[in-house]
């Protein structure tokens, strides 16, 4: 299904490399801290979606005149970005009929934690741009429960826990990401060196894996959380998955 965070993306992509000098390539990339001096926009977003969304940038773009000699280039950043929200919400009805406006635009501070990153390349220049997308269909409304609960089946992961796997929840275990991985001849191994890229299997749009010991236990999107890399978990394996040993876990 569509989200406005999809249509977003495909007009950026395509506005930046018209609207801007050089005709520069917006591409994924991961995340990293800002430098200081930082700079964003943020659209409140309402209808079928609703949600804020932000972006901000590595304040240098704005010592490069991509919009152009003599202009405000911080106040175009801001006329750009509006573009982009209004473009973004009018697509999302045209492609999945789900109807959502900017309702509000305003100067967005620096965030930590972030949904994608993205980077902004021009010839010999690359800048950073971070995005935080809170923009999400409303939850439907609950179904009433029934008065009764006295005969209600207990949780899985209570199931699960109530034979002594409590006895174990105080032990520390190491956690690792796992971004990607590749099959590499031993020559090639010994032949790296600094400034060599090494490609993994993985696109940057794919959720990472979260391992404990030599199993997946979840899977998400890489965030920052105070300037320190983070997991915003979206899939994750039931308790006594997560316990196994003889087998991978997805």
């Amino acid at each position: 299904m569509m989200t406005f965070f999809d249509c977003w993306i495909r007009v950026a992509t395509d506005l930046f490399s018209q609207a801007l000098a050089g005709e520069p390539e917006m591409s994924e990339a991961l995340p990293k801290p800002l430098p200081q001096g930082t700079f964003g926009f943020a659209a409140t977003v309402g209808g079928d979606e609703r949600g804020r969304f932000a972006v901000v940038l590595d304040a240098s773009v704005l010592e490069t005149p991509l919009l152009g000699e003599g202009m405000d280039q911080k106040a175009g950043w801001g006329e750009l970005l509006k573009e982009t929200f209004d473009a973004a919400a009018g697509e999302l009805l045209a492609k999945s009929g789900k109807k959502c406006k900017v309702e509000k635009f305003e100067e967005a501070a620096p965030f930590s934690q972030v949904s994608r990153a993205f980077q902004l390349k021009a010839g010999e220049r690359v800048w950073q741009i971070l995005v935080r997308d809170e923009v999400k269909a409303p939850k439907p409304a609950a179904a009433p429960q029934p008065a009764s609960v006295a005969n209600a089946p207990q949780p899985a992961s209570a199931a699960v826990l109530s034979a002594g796997y409590e006895l174990l929840l105080d032990v520390e275990l190491e956690a690792s990401l796992r971004f990607g991985c590749r099959e590499m001849p031993l020559g090639e191994l010994l032949e790296l060196g600094p400034g060599d890229v090494v490609q993994l299997d993985r696109h940057v749009s794919d959720p990472v894996d979260l391992i404990v010991g030599d199993k997946i236990v979840a899977r998400g999107d890489v965030v920052l959380v105070n300037g320190n890399f983070g997991l915003r978990v979206t899939e994750v394996a039931a308790p006594k998955k997560r316990l196994e040993s003889i087998r991978c876990l997805f």
